[in-house]
């Protein structure tokens, strides 16, 4: 899930603000006034942070009149998940690895 220049999901998510603005938008569509008015940061911060989530490819966005409206993107975030059970699955298999070896007892 990269784009040309190179974010990712889970770094765009490495920032506290971007995941709090995830969070909100898994609530619903809003846009940047509402989520700035939720959070801690100005509006041009959220656009920032905004910026950086939809080049990961977490979030979609579309006009209604003069305001852009965001949304979680569906595709981005199953990416995510993938991403993560990937992770999930190798880090369950390493530890069934090694909880299976036999332990030596020393003499």
């Amino acid at each position: 899930m990269s784009t040309n220049q190179g974010v990712d999901g889970l770094s765009a998510l490495g920032d506290r603000t971007r995941r709090a603005i995830f969070e909100c938008l898994a609530e619903g569509p809003r846009a940047v006034g509402e989520l700035a008015d939720e959070l801690p940061v100005s509006r041009p911060a959220v656009s920032q942070h905004l910026k950086v989530l939809k080049e990961a490819g977490l979030v979609a966005e579309h006009a209604e009149g003069t305001r852009r409206i965001y949304r979680l993107n569906p595709e981005g975030v199953a990416a995510l998940r993938d991403q993560l059970d990937t992770f999930w699955s190798r880090a369950l298999t390493g530890y069934v690895k090694t909880t299976e070896e036999p332990t030596q007892e020393k003499t």
